[in-house]
């Protein structure tokens, strides 16, 4: 169904190496909560791909799809808002405005009079400053959010949308990440970031502690024997470690993890080639611009280093062609969101990351389509 084309595939040597607990299930029950309480929560669609399927040698391929998540148009949507909620709540306790906030508390407007002297700041890609941004709206907050020279400006205009206020910077992503830090220090705005650093843990847990709705749904959609392979999208990991912590906690035996990034920013793949953290430098220009990231998530990567059964690198190529086939389909998906989906057919169809992968006409993937148009 897919061009073939070349890829890059590294089975993970560290693969079931024992490790630390990244996303505890008590903070995953509190964001369950807090999530499925909100105005407009409702389970996103598990779809099966019979022709991909077939297409690809394999039982069955189901795709989780992100694209009608609260409107906002990716997965996002679970993990930016919430953490915007949790700062505010942290925020307030520590002012002595009040010891115990809900979201429901701020989206109700309870603490509107101070909350709406904060602000609440991230650097994006596009879709997780949406997120933020439509967080700090909801929540009575205001919101700054910084993206580099290349976010194209149809993901601008749908942050702006909320009332951000958007700001460029130079470079790649993760420079807009350093300006959104520094000049939170400066000013004393609440960071929301979606990746980790050393001494920076906590938000990013909290944002993929709410990304693993989608897996939990998912897996509650699922029938049948379960899957045996999940492909699901790298970027700076968030996302595929909350996938991946999932996974063991909802299915037995555990599907093996593949982790595909573009092959012009493969930070994850790079970090398993060097058994650690990796940053890899370069304009990461690619169409895939959610996964347009050169350095991991700490936090992620205590998780897929040694979870990840594999690493996946695909050309940009690959990624517009699944989006069109899609599209002939009815189904909407942008580039960054079917990075899984591309891989899963690529390696399926390659004799060699077939064999690496274990692929076989009995294996049963998930996938996720973890963002609808992007206006690219």
């Amino acid at each position: 169904m897919l061009t073939p084309r070349t890829i890059r595939v590294f089975a993970n040597p560290r693969h079931g190496v024992p490790g630390v607990v990244v996303l505890p299930t008590a903070g995953f029950r509190r964001a369950k909560a807090e999530i499925m309480a909100w105005e407009g929560y409702a389970p996103t669609p598990l779809r099966d791909l019979p022709t991909w399927a077939e297409a690809a040698g394999v039982e069955l391929i189901r795709m989780k799809d992100e694209a009608t998540r609260f409107g906002l148009g990716s997965f996002k949507a679970l993990g930016g808002a919430y953490a915007v909620a949790n700062l505010l709540g942290e925020a307030l306790a520590r002012s002595g405005v009040a010891r115990s906030v809900t979201s429901a508390d701020l989206a109700a407007g309870r603490y509107r009079t101070t909350t709406e002297g904060m602000t609440v700041t991230c650097a994006t890609d596009g879709n997780h400053g949406r997120s933020v941004a439509w967080g700090a709206k909801r929540f009575h907050c205001r919101c700054v959010i910084f993206v580099h020279e290349t976010v194209n400006q149809p993901r601008v205009d749908a942050i702006a949308a909320y009332g951000a206020d958007v700001r460029r910077v130079p470079g790649t992503y993760d420079d807009a990440v350093r300006a959104a830090a520094v000049q939170a220090e400066k000013e004393g705005w609440l960071v929301a970031s979606d990746t980790s650093w050393p001494g920076y843990t906590e938000v990013p847990r909290d944002i993929m502690q709410g990304y693993r709705i989608m897996a939990d749904e998912a897996a509650d959609q699922w029938a049948g024997p379960p899957p045996t392979h999940v492909f699901v999208q790298g970027g700076v990991g968030g996302a595929a470690a909350a996938v991946s912590v999932h996974l063991r906690l909802r299915f037995n035996p555990v599907p093996k993890l593949i982790v595909v990034e573009p092959d012009r920013a493969a930070c994850l793949l790079a970090s398993a080639e060097n058994d650690g953290l990796a940053a890899i430098g370069g304009d990461l220009d690619t169409i895939m611009a959610g996964l347009a990231c050169g350095e991991p998530s700490l936090l992620a990567w205590e998780e897929l280093g040694r979870s990840a059964a594999a690493f996946m690198a695909i050309p940009d190529e690959s990624a517009a062609e699944t989006v069109h086939i899609l599209a002939d389909q009815g189904i909407v998906a942008g580039e960054s969101g079917v990075a899984g989906l591309a891989g899963c057919m690529l390696a399926a169809t390659d004799p060699s990351a077939r064999h690496v992968l274990g692929l076989s006409p009995e294996s049963r993937a998930l996938v996720f389509n973890t963002e609808g148009a992007t206006g690219i």
